[in-house]
């Protein structure tokens, strides 16, 4: 298996991920870390407040964190917010 083709799993779910070939980084779905990270059940709930709190703080990070689209679980090219690992420890 190569680093383009590896999956990202967690216990209970995928992470959906994007390898960028020029950049040579891995980008992550925020949607989804934030539901391994927090439980939470609406994750995409969790994310657009979290987010939205982040900004009215004027945290850059999530001004750094931009829409890509990736593969989904149920296989369809879908767009969400993405982060590197840097951006990811950032957040976290």
């Amino acid at each position: 298996m190569t680093k383009e083709t590896a999956i990202k799993l967690n216990n209970k779910m995928q992470i959906c991920t994007h390898w960028d070939e020029v950049r040579e980084k891995w980008y992550f779905s925020i949607v989804d870390m934030v539901g391994v990270l927090s439980d939470s059940i609406v994750q995409q709930v969790y994310w657009r407040k979290l987010k939205q709190r982040l900004l009215e703080e004027g945290n850059e990070t999530v001004t750094n964190c931009h829409g890509l689209k990736i593969q989904a679980a149920d296989g369809k090219m879908r767009l969400t917010d993405v982060a590197d690992y840097e951006q990811l420890f950032r957040l976290i």
